[in-house]
């Protein structure tokens, strides 16, 4: 089952459980996907469903640490609860560790050795590990470049 079939069932049965907050969740991502799909004049793959839901992640999180700057707790509150539904359908992300030895293996197969190759790093991270954070790999190369 595709990724943008899996969020229709669950809308579905968010409905028929008058789930206000998976429902919400889930009908934003449909239409985030249905954009996409919409741009590209095609069907996404599931590689690129997950880049959109990641990257709504991370929109929602920064959402959240807005409204938290502001004294928005009852938006905060909303956010976290959409989060959470959210977040059910991304890929794992590799752990802290992992991501050193990934980023470690990268460094010596291609001789990098400044912060200079940051963006070289950075590229062929993003191309061999779909489930990467990119603010902690960037971290992490920063410090293993210095």
């Amino acid at each position: 089952m595709s990724v943008r079939a899996k969020i229709e069932a669950d809308l579905k049965q968010a409905m028929l459980q008058k789930d206000e907050v998976s429902k919400d969740a889930l009908r934003m991502m449909k239409a985030e996907l249905l954009n996409r799909e919409v741009e590209l004049a095609r069907e996404l793959e599931d590689k690129e469903a997950f880049a959109i839901i990641q990257k709504s992640v991370k929109s929602r999180r920064d959402s959240i640490d807005q409204y938290r700057q502001n004294g928005r707790n009852d938006l905060v509150e909303i956010e976290e609860k959409q989060l959470s539904v959210v977040e059910r359908y991304v890929p794992k992300q590799m752990s802290e560790d992992e991501m050193r030895i990934a980023v470690s293996a990268i460094i010596k197969e291609l001789g990098l050795t400044t912060k200079k190759d940051m963006g070289k790093l950075m590229k062929e991270l993003s191309a061999r590990h779909d489930n990467v954070d990119g603010k902690t790999a960037s971290k992490l190369a920063g410090e293993l470049l210095a």
